[in-house]
């Protein structure tokens, strides 16, 4: 004879299982679900700020020159117009428009990040001697750095840590795996997901205490929380929304950007040309 919670083969029904099972067992599975959304969260931020870091700098390296020279020729416009009229408005102006523009950097700043180990880098010995200097880098690490990254940030993020030796361990190897895909190097990337997946299987005891699950879930909201004003900040800021213009192909807008100052560039020049007629 077969009861409500049995079905015509006498099995235990889904209802039956479900009320059978521990309150601390479906807590458990929120917990790990709660755990894996957070860390595809974190690896989507981490992801956009080294975008966001690689487009700054790049921007700075390609686009500054351009900046400083508008910002000189909008001096020299200033200047010529000024000693042109001689009004008092346009001195004013044309002093304005001067403090404005960046003075020569020292010989330290001039050369900051430029220096390694074994002197120059590179690219600083390179404009020395009036060598080629290597192109920058992309914008973005590619796609397969991308895919290694993201692998790599699941099974080894330290929120996944559930004794204090392990925690330490996937911090120390997930700082040399950030720092690798901020750089872009597939090898390396390749290399830790070896080293990783040889190393020790992470200890992940099991947890059956209500109060230690409910203290977790409670330190992933607070986690997400954080990030998302880190991710906010990310995106708000004026390298972010840039890089937002054109996320597929942030490298063409430095170049639509690089071609609409040398345009300026050029107007400004003509305009200074005819104030000196």
């Amino acid at each position: 004879m077969t009861t409500p919670n049995d079905d015509v083969t006498g099995a235990p029904t889904a209802d039956a299982t479900d009320a059978a099972e521990r309150p601390e067992a479906r807590l458990e599975r929120a917990v790990r679900a709660a755990e894996q959304a957070l860390i595809e969260f974190e690896i989507a931020v981490e992801t956009f700020r080294v975008e966001v870091e690689n487009f700054s700098r790049l921007h700075h390296q390609k686009l500054g020159p351009m900046y400083a020279r508008l910002d000189e020729l909008d001096a020299l416009i200033a200047e010529a117009r000024a000693a042109r009229t001689g009004d008092p408005e346009d001195v004013a102006r044309a002093q304005s428009a001067r403090a404005l523009v960046m003075p020569m950097p020292g010989v330290d700043e001039l050369f900051g990040g430029w220096m390694d180990a074994d002197g120059l880098s590179p690219e600083a010995a390179a404009m020395l001697t009036d060598r080629p200097v290597q192109p920058p880098k992309r914008v973005r690490p590619s796609d397969e750095a991308r895919k290694l990254y993201r692998e790599l940030a699941r099974k080894a993020h330290p929120d996944l840590a559930r004794e204090e030796g392990d925690r330490q361990r996937r911090e120390e190897f997930i700082t040399r795996v950030n720092a690798a895909y901020g750089r872009g190097d597939e090898a390396l990337l390749r290399e830790l997901s070896e080293e990783w997946a040889a190393g020790p299987a992470p200890v992940t005891p099991e947890l059956s205490e209500s109060e230690e699950l409910y203290a977790r879930l409670e330190w992933l909201a607070r986690r997400k929380e954080l990030l998302t004003v880190v991710a906010r900040d990310l995106e708000d800021s004026a390298i972010g929304a840039m890089l937002r213009m054109a996320p597929d192909d942030p490298d063409r807008l430095l170049e639509e950007i690089a071609e609409q100052l040398l345009a300026q560039v050029a107007e400004r020049e003509a305009e200074l040309a005819g104030l000196a007629r």
